[in-house]
Protein backbone atom coordinates (compact mmCIF):
# COMPACT_ATOMS: atom_id res chain seq x y z
CA UNK A 1 0.00 0.00 0.00
CA UNK A 2 1.39 3.41 -1.08
CA UNK A 3 0.17 6.48 1.57
CA UNK A 4 -0.16 9.86 0.15
CA UNK A 5 0.74 12.70 1.75
CA UNK A 6 -2.20 15.29 1.60
CA UNK A 7 -2.50 19.23 2.69
CA UNK A 8 -5.69 19.85 4.62
CA UNK A 9 -7.37 21.28 1.33
CA UNK A 10 -6.87 18.11 -0.60
CA UNK A 11 -8.42 16.26 2.32
CA UNK A 12 -11.05 18.16 2.56
CA UNK A 13 -11.81 17.89 -1.28
CA UNK A 14 -11.74 14.18 -0.86
CA UNK A 15 -14.10 14.23 2.40
CA UNK A 16 -16.53 16.44 0.11
CA UNK A 17 -16.04 14.05 -3.13
CA UNK A 18 -16.53 11.48 -0.69
CA UNK A 19 -19.54 12.85 1.35
CA UNK A 20 -21.33 14.10 -2.03
CA UNK A 21 -20.98 10.23 -3.46
CA UNK A 22 -22.37 8.77 -0.09
CA UNK A 23 -24.89 10.86 0.17
CA UNK A 24 -25.96 10.03 -3.70
CA UNK A 25 -26.04 6.01 -2.91
CA UNK A 26 -27.88 7.18 0.23
CA UNK A 27 -30.65 8.76 -1.63
CA UNK A 28 -30.63 6.17 -4.55
CA UNK A 29 -31.27 3.29 -2.16
CA UNK A 30 -34.31 5.71 -0.42
CA UNK A 31 -35.92 5.83 -3.77
CA UNK A 32 -35.28 2.14 -4.31
CA UNK A 33 -36.94 1.51 -0.30
CA UNK A 34 -39.51 4.54 -1.05
CA UNK A 35 -40.67 2.77 -4.16
CA UNK A 36 -39.98 -0.47 -4.64
CA UNK A 37 -40.73 -3.41 -6.97
CA UNK A 38 -43.69 -5.44 -6.60
CA UNK A 39 -43.21 -7.50 -9.82
CA UNK A 40 -41.16 -7.26 -12.96
CA UNK A 41 -41.28 -9.98 -16.14
CA UNK A 42 -39.03 -9.84 -19.05
CA UNK A 43 -40.63 -10.01 -23.07
CA UNK A 44 -39.61 -11.50 -25.89
CA UNK A 45 -40.22 -13.46 -29.20
CA UNK A 46 -38.54 -14.87 -32.70
CA UNK A 47 -35.98 -17.58 -31.72
CA UNK A 48 -36.17 -19.89 -34.14
CA UNK A 49 -33.57 -20.17 -36.88
CA UNK A 50 -33.94 -20.64 -40.90
CA UNK A 51 -33.13 -23.87 -42.73
CA UNK A 52 -30.49 -23.02 -45.17
CA UNK A 53 -28.73 -20.36 -43.07
CA UNK A 54 -25.18 -21.21 -42.34
CA UNK A 55 -25.73 -22.91 -38.77
CA UNK A 56 -24.27 -25.00 -36.77
CA UNK A 57 -24.80 -29.04 -37.09
CA UNK A 58 -26.76 -29.06 -33.59
CA UNK A 59 -28.77 -25.92 -34.95
CA UNK A 60 -29.62 -27.60 -38.17
CA UNK A 61 -31.32 -30.57 -36.50
CA UNK A 62 -33.10 -28.10 -33.67
CA UNK A 63 -33.53 -24.74 -36.06
CA UNK A 64 -32.68 -22.86 -33.17
CA UNK A 65 -30.30 -20.05 -32.39
CA UNK A 66 -29.04 -21.42 -29.59
CA UNK A 67 -26.12 -19.24 -29.10
CA UNK A 68 -28.36 -15.77 -29.10
CA UNK A 69 -31.05 -17.43 -27.23
CA UNK A 70 -28.68 -18.93 -24.45
CA UNK A 71 -27.11 -15.76 -23.69
CA UNK A 72 -30.76 -13.29 -23.54
CA UNK A 73 -31.85 -16.13 -21.42
CA UNK A 74 -28.45 -16.30 -18.72
CA UNK A 75 -29.09 -12.15 -19.55
CA UNK A 76 -32.85 -12.52 -18.36
CA UNK A 77 -31.76 -14.62 -15.26
CA UNK A 78 -29.35 -12.35 -13.89
CA UNK A 79 -32.12 -9.83 -13.34
CA UNK A 80 -34.55 -12.28 -11.67
CA UNK A 81 -38.25 -11.21 -13.31
CA UNK A 82 -41.33 -13.38 -12.24
CA UNK A 83 -41.99 -14.47 -15.59
CA UNK A 84 -40.47 -14.38 -19.11
CA UNK A 85 -43.36 -13.86 -21.63
CA UNK A 86 -42.14 -15.45 -25.18
CA UNK A 87 -43.83 -13.69 -28.32
CA UNK A 88 -44.02 -16.45 -30.51
CA UNK A 89 -41.84 -18.26 -33.23
CA UNK A 90 -40.04 -20.05 -30.74
CA UNK A 91 -39.67 -22.78 -33.43
CA UNK A 92 -39.60 -23.30 -37.25
CA UNK A 93 -43.04 -25.37 -37.53
CA UNK A 94 -44.05 -25.62 -41.09
CA UNK A 95 -43.72 -30.04 -40.84
CA UNK A 96 -46.00 -32.18 -41.13
CA UNK A 97 -44.47 -34.45 -38.75
CA UNK A 98 -45.58 -34.68 -35.48
CA UNK A 99 -42.26 -36.31 -34.27
CA UNK A 100 -39.98 -33.38 -35.92
CA UNK A 101 -43.09 -30.51 -34.24
CA UNK A 102 -42.42 -32.26 -30.65
CA UNK A 103 -38.68 -32.59 -31.17
CA UNK A 104 -38.55 -28.30 -31.58
CA UNK A 105 -40.79 -28.18 -29.01
CA UNK A 106 -38.65 -29.97 -26.29
CA UNK A 107 -35.41 -28.44 -27.53
CA UNK A 108 -36.83 -25.12 -26.94
CA UNK A 109 -37.96 -26.13 -23.42
CA UNK A 110 -34.99 -27.44 -22.47
CA UNK A 111 -33.76 -23.88 -23.11
CA UNK A 112 -35.89 -22.22 -20.81
CA UNK A 113 -35.92 -25.08 -18.33
CA UNK A 114 -33.50 -23.14 -15.75
CA UNK A 115 -35.42 -19.89 -15.74
CA UNK A 116 -38.39 -22.31 -14.49
CA UNK A 117 -36.12 -23.35 -11.54
CA UNK A 118 -34.31 -20.46 -10.90
CA UNK A 119 -37.26 -18.15 -10.24
CA UNK A 120 -39.20 -16.90 -13.77
CA UNK A 121 -42.14 -18.65 -14.77
CA UNK A 122 -42.52 -19.09 -18.78
CA UNK A 123 -45.08 -17.56 -20.88
CA UNK A 124 -45.60 -18.80 -24.18
CA UNK A 125 -47.33 -16.40 -26.79
CA UNK A 126 -48.00 -18.36 -29.96
CA UNK A 127 -46.78 -17.11 -33.38
CA UNK A 128 -47.31 -18.08 -37.15
CA UNK A 129 -44.35 -20.69 -37.13
CA UNK A 130 -46.60 -22.83 -34.72
CA UNK A 131 -50.02 -22.73 -36.17
CA UNK A 132 -49.82 -22.79 -39.34
CA UNK A 133 -48.73 -25.12 -42.35
CA UNK A 134 -47.91 -24.80 -45.53
CA UNK A 135 -50.84 -26.20 -48.02
CA UNK A 136 -52.08 -26.21 -51.41
CA UNK A 137 -55.39 -24.66 -52.44
CA UNK A 138 -56.45 -24.49 -55.73
CA UNK A 139 -53.31 -25.61 -56.60
CA UNK A 140 -50.98 -23.14 -55.27
CA UNK A 141 -49.14 -23.17 -52.44
CA UNK A 142 -49.63 -21.21 -49.50
CA UNK A 143 -49.23 -20.78 -45.59
CA UNK A 144 -52.51 -20.57 -43.15
CA UNK A 145 -53.40 -21.32 -39.69
CA UNK A 146 -54.39 -25.03 -39.10
CA UNK A 147 -56.77 -27.18 -36.43
CA UNK A 148 -53.62 -29.68 -36.02
CA UNK A 149 -51.26 -27.33 -35.36
CA UNK A 150 -53.29 -25.77 -32.52
CA UNK A 151 -53.80 -28.75 -31.43
CA UNK A 152 -49.72 -29.49 -31.22
CA UNK A 153 -49.57 -26.10 -29.75
CA UNK A 154 -51.44 -27.41 -26.88
CA UNK A 155 -50.19 -30.87 -26.38
CA UNK A 156 -46.16 -28.94 -26.40
CA UNK A 157 -47.29 -26.03 -23.85
CA UNK A 158 -50.75 -26.26 -22.48
CA UNK A 159 -49.11 -27.72 -19.31
CA UNK A 160 -47.86 -24.05 -18.93
CA UNK A 161 -50.90 -21.91 -19.89
CA UNK A 162 -51.35 -21.61 -17.11
CA UNK A 163 -50.69 -23.91 -14.30
CA UNK A 164 -51.23 -21.79 -10.88
CA UNK A 165 -49.89 -24.29 -8.30
CA UNK A 166 -46.01 -24.01 -10.43
CA UNK A 167 -46.16 -20.45 -10.56
CA UNK A 168 -47.32 -19.92 -6.94
CA UNK A 169 -44.00 -22.27 -6.59
CA UNK A 170 -41.77 -20.49 -8.89
CA UNK A 171 -42.62 -16.77 -7.67
CA UNK A 172 -43.78 -16.81 -4.10
CA UNK A 173 -47.16 -15.22 -5.22
CA UNK A 174 -50.39 -16.52 -7.07
CA UNK A 175 -52.13 -15.80 -10.30
CA UNK A 176 -55.91 -14.92 -10.06
CA UNK A 177 -59.14 -14.92 -12.60
CA UNK A 178 -57.56 -17.45 -14.95
CA UNK A 179 -60.25 -19.16 -16.85
CA UNK A 180 -59.43 -21.70 -19.70
CA UNK A 181 -62.84 -20.73 -20.86
CA UNK A 182 -62.51 -17.51 -21.14
CA UNK A 183 -61.22 -17.71 -24.83
CA UNK A 184 -62.86 -16.52 -28.12
CA UNK A 185 -65.84 -18.42 -28.70
CA UNK A 186 -66.51 -20.12 -32.06
CA UNK A 187 -68.70 -18.93 -34.04
CA UNK A 188 -68.15 -15.07 -32.15
CA UNK A 189 -66.96 -12.01 -34.14
CA UNK A 190 -63.85 -11.88 -34.71
CA UNK A 191 -64.51 -15.02 -36.79
CA UNK A 192 -63.35 -17.50 -34.58
CA UNK A 193 -63.92 -21.28 -36.45
CA UNK A 194 -61.66 -23.52 -34.20
CA UNK A 195 -60.86 -23.80 -29.89
CA UNK A 196 -58.44 -21.07 -29.07
CA UNK A 197 -58.06 -22.26 -25.43
CA UNK A 198 -54.36 -21.93 -24.24
CA UNK A 199 -54.01 -19.49 -27.54
CA UNK A 200 -55.89 -16.47 -26.20
CA UNK A 201 -56.00 -16.10 -22.78
CA UNK A 202 -55.59 -13.83 -19.69
CA UNK A 203 -55.28 -13.80 -15.77
CA UNK A 204 -54.28 -11.50 -12.94
CA UNK A 205 -51.15 -10.57 -10.74
CA UNK A 206 -51.48 -8.49 -8.40
CA UNK A 207 -52.99 -5.54 -9.69
CA UNK A 208 -52.18 -6.19 -12.72
CA UNK A 209 -53.57 -7.61 -15.95
CA UNK A 210 -52.34 -10.39 -18.43
CA UNK A 211 -53.94 -11.10 -22.15
CA UNK A 212 -52.11 -13.52 -24.77
CA UNK A 213 -53.73 -13.11 -27.49
CA UNK A 214 -53.43 -16.17 -30.77
CA UNK A 215 -53.09 -13.54 -33.95
CA UNK A 216 -53.25 -16.13 -36.66
CA UNK A 217 -56.73 -18.34 -35.66
CA UNK A 218 -57.75 -20.59 -38.38
CA UNK A 219 -59.46 -18.94 -41.08
CA UNK A 220 -58.61 -15.54 -39.79
CA UNK A 221 -54.70 -15.41 -40.25
CA UNK A 222 -53.14 -12.13 -39.40
CA UNK A 223 -55.94 -10.95 -37.24
CA UNK A 224 -56.25 -10.48 -33.62
CA UNK A 225 -59.59 -11.33 -31.15
CA UNK A 226 -60.33 -7.81 -30.74
CA UNK A 227 -64.21 -8.08 -29.47
CA UNK A 228 -62.23 -10.95 -26.90
CA UNK A 229 -60.00 -8.50 -25.89
CA UNK A 230 -62.32 -5.32 -25.45
CA UNK A 231 -64.23 -7.13 -22.73
CA UNK A 232 -61.60 -8.71 -21.27
CA UNK A 233 -59.69 -5.81 -21.02
CA UNK A 234 -63.07 -4.25 -19.51
CA UNK A 235 -63.67 -7.19 -17.31
CA UNK A 236 -60.23 -6.54 -15.42
CA UNK A 237 -60.00 -2.72 -15.30
CA UNK A 238 -63.93 -3.50 -13.19
CA UNK A 239 -62.09 -5.53 -11.15
CA UNK A 240 -59.60 -2.72 -10.22
CA UNK A 241 -56.54 -3.53 -12.37
CA UNK A 242 -54.41 -0.49 -12.46
CA UNK A 243 -52.36 -1.91 -15.29
CA UNK A 244 -52.71 -3.89 -18.40
CA UNK A 245 -50.32 -5.60 -20.31
CA UNK A 246 -51.03 -7.57 -24.39
CA UNK A 247 -49.05 -10.24 -25.57
CA UNK A 248 -49.16 -11.22 -29.46
CA UNK A 249 -47.03 -12.33 -32.35
CA UNK A 250 -47.78 -10.27 -34.81
CA UNK A 251 -47.45 -6.42 -34.46
CA UNK A 252 -49.82 -4.08 -35.01
CA UNK A 253 -47.92 -1.23 -36.85
CA UNK A 254 -44.95 -2.38 -38.99
CA UNK A 255 -41.91 -1.18 -37.96
CA UNK A 256 -40.52 0.69 -41.46
CA UNK A 257 -36.84 0.42 -41.04
CA UNK A 258 -36.40 0.77 -44.81
CA UNK A 259 -38.73 2.54 -47.99
CA UNK A 260 -40.36 0.14 -49.89
CA UNK A 261 -41.36 -2.43 -47.49
CA UNK A 262 -44.71 -3.79 -47.26
CA UNK A 263 -47.15 -4.53 -43.97
CA UNK A 264 -46.48 -7.59 -41.94
CA UNK A 265 -48.76 -7.36 -38.83
CA UNK A 266 -52.15 -6.34 -38.29
CA UNK A 267 -51.71 -3.23 -40.61
CA UNK A 268 -52.51 -5.79 -43.98
CA UNK A 269 -55.80 -5.35 -43.14
CA UNK A 270 -56.31 -1.52 -41.78
CA UNK A 271 -59.73 -1.01 -40.74
CA UNK A 272 -59.75 -4.40 -38.20
CA UNK A 273 -55.93 -3.15 -37.31
CA UNK A 274 -57.73 0.17 -36.57
CA UNK A 275 -60.30 -1.26 -34.31
CA UNK A 276 -57.88 -3.31 -32.48
CA UNK A 277 -55.54 -0.78 -31.52
CA UNK A 278 -58.80 1.60 -30.33
CA UNK A 279 -59.33 -1.17 -27.69
CA UNK A 280 -55.65 -0.93 -26.56
CA UNK A 281 -55.99 2.61 -26.65
CA UNK A 282 -59.42 2.70 -24.71
CA UNK A 283 -57.80 0.45 -21.94
CA UNK A 284 -54.42 2.22 -21.80
CA UNK A 285 -52.63 -0.94 -22.18
CA UNK A 286 -49.59 -1.56 -23.58
CA UNK A 287 -48.56 -4.19 -26.38
CA UNK A 288 -45.75 -6.75 -26.41
CA UNK A 289 -44.90 -8.37 -30.02
CA UNK A 290 -42.72 -10.14 -32.10
CA UNK A 291 -42.99 -11.22 -35.54
CA UNK A 292 -40.51 -8.73 -37.54
CA UNK A 293 -36.87 -9.63 -36.39
CA UNK A 294 -35.63 -6.53 -34.80
CA UNK A 295 -36.01 -4.04 -31.84
CA UNK A 296 -38.61 -0.70 -31.76
CA UNK A 297 -40.61 0.71 -29.29
CA UNK A 298 -43.05 3.40 -30.56
CA UNK A 299 -46.12 5.25 -29.49
CA UNK A 300 -48.01 4.57 -33.08
CA UNK A 301 -50.86 6.90 -32.23
CA UNK A 302 -49.57 9.96 -30.76
CA UNK A 303 -49.89 12.19 -33.53
CA UNK A 304 -53.93 11.75 -32.60
CA UNK A 305 -53.29 12.05 -28.89
CA UNK A 306 -53.31 8.19 -28.66
CA UNK A 307 -51.12 7.29 -25.31
CA UNK A 308 -50.66 3.36 -25.35
CA UNK A 309 -46.73 1.74 -26.78
CA UNK A 310 -45.62 -0.94 -28.90
CA UNK A 311 -43.22 -2.72 -27.62
CA UNK A 312 -41.43 -4.67 -30.66
CA UNK A 313 -39.12 -7.31 -29.17
CA UNK A 314 -38.72 -9.82 -31.86
CA UNK A 315 -34.92 -9.70 -31.70
CA UNK A 316 -34.67 -13.23 -29.61
CA UNK A 317 -32.81 -14.85 -32.14
CA UNK A 318 -34.04 -15.14 -35.69
CA UNK A 319 -32.38 -13.67 -38.79
CA UNK A 320 -32.37 -10.14 -38.67
CA UNK A 321 -35.08 -8.43 -40.47
CA UNK A 322 -32.85 -5.70 -41.70
CA UNK A 323 -29.99 -7.16 -44.23
CA UNK A 324 -26.24 -5.13 -43.85
CA UNK A 325 -27.19 -1.53 -45.04
CA UNK A 326 -30.87 -1.40 -44.85
CA UNK A 327 -30.66 0.93 -42.09
CA UNK A 328 -28.30 3.42 -40.00
CA UNK A 329 -30.39 2.57 -36.71
CA UNK A 330 -27.56 0.70 -34.73
CA UNK A 331 -30.25 -1.32 -33.25
CA UNK A 332 -32.05 -2.67 -35.86
CA UNK A 333 -29.28 -5.34 -36.20
CA UNK A 334 -29.01 -6.17 -32.65
CA UNK A 335 -30.43 -9.37 -30.37
CA UNK A 336 -32.64 -7.34 -27.80
CA UNK A 337 -35.03 -7.99 -25.30
CA UNK A 338 -36.97 -5.99 -22.71
CA UNK A 339 -37.34 -6.48 -18.88
CA UNK A 340 -40.66 -4.21 -17.51
CA UNK A 341 -40.74 -3.19 -13.60
CA UNK A 342 -43.70 -2.49 -11.89
CA UNK A 343 -43.47 0.05 -8.42
CA UNK A 344 -45.47 0.31 -5.52
CA UNK A 345 -46.14 3.39 -6.68
CA UNK A 346 -47.47 2.46 -10.02
CA UNK A 347 -44.89 3.65 -11.64
CA UNK A 348 -43.88 1.43 -14.65
CA UNK A 349 -40.41 1.17 -15.94
CA UNK A 350 -38.58 -0.52 -18.86
CA UNK A 351 -35.67 -1.39 -19.88
CA UNK A 352 -34.14 -2.84 -23.15
CA UNK A 353 -30.80 -4.49 -24.03
CA UNK A 354 -29.49 -6.05 -26.59
CA UNK A 355 -26.06 -7.14 -27.99
CA UNK A 356 -24.84 -7.09 -31.60
CA UNK A 357 -24.18 -10.05 -34.28
CA UNK A 358 -21.04 -10.43 -33.55
CA UNK A 359 -21.87 -11.24 -29.74
CA UNK A 360 -20.21 -7.95 -28.85
CA UNK A 361 -20.90 -6.33 -24.61
CA UNK A 362 -24.48 -5.98 -24.05
CA UNK A 363 -25.94 -2.54 -23.74
CA UNK A 364 -28.71 -0.53 -22.51
CA UNK A 365 -30.38 0.08 -25.77
CA UNK A 366 -33.80 1.87 -23.69
CA UNK A 367 -34.81 2.92 -20.52
CA UNK A 368 -38.54 4.99 -20.47
CA UNK A 369 -41.36 4.82 -17.86
CA UNK A 370 -44.76 4.20 -19.39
Amino acid sequence: MVLLATSGFQRLFIGSVLGVSLLAAQSSAYAVKADPVVMSFATVGDSRAEPGDDLSGQDRIWLQNTKGLSRIIREIQEKKPQALFFNGDMIYGYNADDATLNRQYAYWRGMMANLMETGTYVVPVPGNHEVRDKITEDGKSKKAAQARKENSWRDNMGDLIMDAGRWKTITGNSISAFDVANTPAIGNADHIQTNQSQLSFSFDYGDSHFAVINTDPVGYDGHAPTNWLREDLQQAQARGMKHEFVFGHKLAFTYYFKPGMKPSGLDHDAEQQKQFWQVIENAGATYFCGHEHIFNISQPAKASGGKSWQVLVGSGGSPFAAKVGDSKNPTDRMYAWAIVQLHASGKVHLDAYGFDEHYGKTQLLKSMDF
